[in-house]
């Protein structure tokens, strides 16, 4: 036996209970975290960070083992856990399939370079960072791997609790203004899922999602007027969290208004609004669920292309650094969910890729222009007549030079070395534009080219596709040149200045996620195929609601061998 088929055995061996390790692992670090005291800093921080990598290395495990084996009905290995032993619909259920381990594994990587790159210094700009940064972490995962709603809204609580005071953390009065509009939009959407969802209750008689799709198959006509209602509530509950447009006034300055590492994470939040559409539509209004299948699917392009079109106007029409990431955000919110409501399964593969890439790169910019603004803030800028006869400064920031590549005050026509912390930040901020842009050879190119491929690919495009693929190619343009002027503002144009002071804490983490997007790019065939995978499932829930339903308990040694 080879270490890859020791290494499955090993999964399938472990798998009940590691689809738990994602929501176990940061509840009891925050729990230690609490107790641990505020004193202890250094210790929380070190904790922090092995947590984050303890998760990650689990979540990859989990998306190791769902493409391991098909489980029948080609949507790979679906692991069920039954936390009270309970079987669906009427006890609490975690699943694990394509879908939700590649969020939980997006959040891991994603939360692992937040929390090394918190340790720098964010993470002592207020208190209890570390412990809400895991019951953050905690209520993601549990609302990705979740199969039941009132649990989806728990897990929803709990990420919001910690996100008001992440948001809040650092203090400062534009903190605290984006933080009531956050916390009023929030408030109103979590009132909005519950309404939603006692009425899809009322009607079904059920909140597992996996027989939700069941029974509404089997609807009667008159309380499926009920169950659209239920839907459509819960869904604009869903939309505000995705940072749908008309609902998306507070997500610039609330992003923009966080500790970057915060905004890190909180470009995951978004991406949790269009996971929990994507979830819902396709198991509650699957083709086989008769007069209500593909409901409200028109309005839900309309709303994603609304959005797509804000967000590319908001890009242009911003020269700020942190808000030009914030409406970078909306547009891949928008795109998203212009995507999914398009209902075509070549779309979502790349749509699914285009998210995982999207994320990644806006993570990566929040960080960077935490050091790029301090950079640029960290002193006057010397003017270059004061910076010619400064020999300490030019012996140790520039290479010598021949004497005939100066000009007339001294300063090289070429040849100038370029400072290790400004290249960084150069070649850094180029990565991002090119990857939030679009252009090849990156992850972002090959993900709006797999979904447009996706688009065309069908025989008749409709107007409502024409136009997506139209404010597609739209945005990244307005992308391109919204970045390239900030760069152009921010690097070239900018006189000598005081070097940049960029600590290993704070470079590491953005390269990792940058280099983690130049391996989706040499990863693209392997990384595709698991996004059409996974759309095909979506697409056909039928093994899905089987791997759920149809959950053992775990006999009881106590109960002559029976499950409860």
């Amino acid at each position: 036996m080879n270490p890859v088929q020791l290494l499955d055995r090993l999964l399938e061996a472990t798998m009940p209970h590691l689809v738990a390790a994602p929501i176990l692992v940061p509840m009891l670090t925050a729990a230690l975290m609490l107790l641990m005291g505020e004193q202890r800093r250094r210790a929380k921080a070190t904790l922090s960070v092995v947590s984050g990598l303890v998760g990650l290395v689990a979540a990859l495990a989990l998306l190791r083992w769902v493409n391991a084996v098909d489980t029948g009905g080609g949507a790979g290995s679906i692991g069920v856990y039954l936390p009270g032993n309970w079987r669906a619909p009427f006890g609490i259920v975690l699943v694990a399939d394509r879908l939700s381990t590649l969020m939980v594994a997006l959040t891991g990587v994603i939360a692992f370079a937040a929390s090394i790159y918190s340790t720098s210094r964010w993470d002592r700009a207020g208190v209890h960072f570390h412990p809400l940064l895991q019951l953050q972490l905690m209520g993601l995962n549990g609302a990705f791997l979740t199969g039941d709603l009132f649990n989806l809204f728990v897990f929803f609580e709990v990420m919001l609790a910690a996100s008001y005071g992440l948001l809040l953390h650092g203090s400062g009065r534009l903190r605290v203004a984006a933080g009531l509009h956050y916390i009023a939009i929030n408030l109103a959407a979590s009132s909005l899922f519950l309404i939603g969802a006692a009425l899809l209750y009322g009607a079904t008689g059920t909140l597992n999602m996996a027989d939700l799709g069941l029974r509404i198959a089997q609807i009667a006509p008159a309380d499926r007027g009920l169950v659209h209602a239920g839907a459509a509530i819960l869904a604009v509950a869903f939309l505000a969290k995705a940072g749908a447009w008309p609902l998306n006034f507070w997500l610039v300055p609330a992003y923009s208004a966080a500790v970057s590492p915060v905004s890190a994470v909180f470009a995951l939040l978004t991406k949790l609004g269009v996971y929990t559409v994507l979830r819902l539509w396709t198991l509650l209004f699957a083709p086989d669920t008769g007069a209500s299948a593909s409901f409200g699917q028109d309005v839900l392009v309309a709303i994603g292309l609304a959005t797509l079109f804000v967000g590319a106007l908001g890009i242009v029409g911003t020269q700020r650094l942190s808000n030009l990431a914030g409406y970078s955000v909306l547009v891949s919110a928008g795109t998203l969910l212009a995507a999914v409501g398009l209902g075509q399964p070549a779309v979502w593969a790349g749509a699914l890729y285009y998210l995982v890439s999207s994320t990644l790169a806006v993570s990566a910019f929040f960080l960077l222009i935490d050091m790029i603004e301090r950079w640029r803030n960290a002193g006057a800028s010397i003017a270059p007549h004061e910076s010619a006869g400064n020999a300490p400064f030019l012996a140790e920031d520039l290479k010598a030079i021949d004497d005939v590549n100066l000009d007339d005050d001294q300063q090289a026509l070429y040849g100038r070395a370029i400072p290790a912390g400004i290249a960084f930040l150069g070649l850094g901020f180029v990565a991002c534009t090119l990857l939030i842009a679009g252009l090849p050879p990156f992850s972002g190119f090959v993900g709006k080219f797999a979904m447009l491929a996706g688009l065309l690919d069908a025989r008749n495009v409709n107007p409502t596709g024409w136009t997506f693929l139209a404010l597609l190619l739209l945005s990244g343009l307005l992308a391109l040149i919204a970045l390239s002027r900030a760069g152009i503002r921010h690097f070239w144009t900018q006189p000598l200045a005081t070097m940049p002071a960029l600590r290993a804490l704070e470079v590491l983490p953005v390269a990792a996620l940058l280099a983690a997007s130049a391996a989706l790019t040499v990863a693209a065939g392997p990384v595709l195929q698991h996004a059409t995978a996974t759309a095909d499932g979506l697409r056909t829930p039928t093994a899905y609601r089987k791997a759920v339903m149809g959950a053992r308990q775990i006999a009881s040694p106590t109960n002559g061998g029976r499950a409860p």
